[in-house]
């Protein structure tokens, strides 16, 4: 019995010490970054960015050590109104000259349930970074009909735009403001196993 355990231990030892970290690139054709927000009270305004990268490195099958990193051109904002763009880049929000990317890196992605997750990490905004926490939905993993081996995530999370100093604001008279603080951020992303 003693040998049969100390075989199993050098088994999973061994095992531990070969395990290789795969790293995952995001595949930008097959994904998207948007957000929504409230407008006027009454309605919601969606938008998107429509440059972006990342890549997720793992050593487990289910993801479930997963580091996770992400950037953001903040100049790739696309609301469908090339004015509320040139505001949204300017001083008042992003100022995406001053401050052109956005930033999230993982501190920890822990598996919740089945294909469920909870990623938290920074975000890095205008220089200025806070903690969040996305609830994540994977997809799964699969081998295309080109050999490529793929996996998906949803990641959904909300934050306080005022936090990243994207104060600009306007009240309106029926009472409340124009642009709500709280935003909504959706990511559906497609990612490829490097080879």
């Amino acid at each position: 019995m003693k040998k049969i355990f100390l075989s199993l231990l050098a088994s999973l030892t061994l095992a531990s010490v070969n395990a290789q970290p795969t790293t995952w690139k995001v595949d930008a054709s097959h994904s998207n970054v948007k957000f929504t927000v409230t407008h006027m009270v009454v309605s919601e305004m969606d938008g998107a960015f429509k440059t972006y990268d990342g890549s997720l490195v793992t050593e487990n099958a289910d993801f479930s050590d997963a580091s996770i990193n992400f950037t953001v051109d903040v100049a790739s904002i696309n609301t469908e109104s090339v004015d509320r763009d040139a505001h949204l880049k300017g001083d008042d929000f992003f100022n995406a000259e001053k401050y052109p990317k956005m930033t999230f890196k993982s501190t920890s992605f822990k598996k919740v349930g089945d294909k469920k997750y909870e990623l938290e990490g920074n975000l890095t905004i205008r220089n200025i970074t806070k903690k969040v926490k996305f609830n994540v939905t994977g997809g799964g993993t699969v081998v295309d009909p080109w050999g490529n081996t793929k996996t998906g995530f949803k990641a959904v999370t909300t934050i306080n735009r005022i936090q990243y100093d994207l104060k600009w604001n306007k009240a309106i008279e029926a009472g409340g403001w124009a642009v709500g603080e709280e935003v909504t951020i959706a990511l559906n992303i497609e990612m490829n196993k490097e080879k």
